[in-house]
């Protein structure tokens, strides 16, 4: 099996794989965790026992805080992996679950996305797509999934205020399954996972497959987003953006990161004098 460091995978259980992220210290996405995720997905299809895989935070503050964009900019390759694991990860036959703390942002919200059940604590999960605030646009599968989740006016409002939303609203508006008070959310999944997994594995991937003939995005689809990615991140607005950002907690356990949609606007204000926009 592939050397994990960023995956910690538990399958004592008969039938499901527990996948716990840790990529302290706030769970950012790079290049080679985008890389662990394709050797799981090889792994998990090539086991013919497992039924049912979930996904969870080691970080009750963040579940996956987003794509470090400059790391990956050096890398342009790893965004064809990542639609490689997103197409995998619909298609396989073993049924993927998400359990939502903490913030979920940007390909974070895009890999929650990509699972075929989301489950969130009503207390800490927090989501959004910030990526139109620093000057891109989503291209790990957003702009795909969430108009055939909420809509096109509620995926129009979450891509283009680059905004954050609370678990609430993220059931409210079918962005996912439902919402758990935290205390209630471990004993739900659980519960649901070993009901999928005592049933037969044929059954489960036919259903599935089944279902995925509706609303399933497309190779192609997912490709046109990733093509807009890397252009629009050279473009002088992006660049000037970024520029900003990069001293004011990008990266780290900060108020920025913490807040990340609501300071956004901020970004865009004109500088005085040379000074950086002020964020706190």
């Amino acid at each position: 099996m592939f050397d994990y460091k960023q995956l910690t995978i538990d399958h004592s259980r008969p039938g499901l794989w527990t996948i716990t992220f840790s990529n302290p210290p706030i769970n950012m996405f790079v290049p080679s965790t985008i890389v662990e995720l394709g050797a799981l997905i090889a792994d998990l299809e090539a086991d013919p026992t497992v039924k049912v895989v979930m996904f969870q935070t080691a970080n009750p503050e963040f579940f996956i805080a987003h794509l470090d964009v400059s790391k990956a900019a050096e890398r342009p390759e790893v965004l064809g992996l990542w639609r490689d694991f997103v197409l995998h990860l619909w298609s396989t036959p073993v049924v993927s679950i998400a359990k939502i703390r903490g913030r979920t942002r940007g390909i974070g919200n895009e890999f929650v996305l990509a699972c075929d059940m989301r489950f969130a604590s009503r207390q800490s999960a927090l989501f959004g797509n910030p990526e139109v605030g620093v000057g891109l646009v989503p291209g790990g599968g957003a702009l795909e999934w969430l108009p055939r989740l909420v809509g096109r006016s509620r995926a129009l409002e979450i891509v283009l205020s680059g905004d954050d939303f609370d678990a609430d609203i993220a059931q409210l508006y079918g962005w996912v399954n439902r919402t758990l008070d935290d205390q209630d959310l471990d004993s739900f999944v659980d519960a649901l996972v070993r009901r999928l997994a005592s049933f037969d594995r044929e059954t489960l991937a036919a259903a599935k497959a089944q279902i995925n003939r509706f609303g399933t995005p497309s190779a192609t689809e997912l490709q046109s987003s990733i093509d807009l990615f890397f252009p629009l991140l050279a473009l002088p607005g992006a660049q000037a953006r970024r520029a900003k950002i990069r001293g004011i907690g990008y990266g780290v356990r900060s108020d920025f990161e913490f807040n990340f949609g609501r300071r956004l606007p901020a970004l865009g204000e004109p500088e005085h004098d040379g000074a950086c926009p002020q964020i706190d």
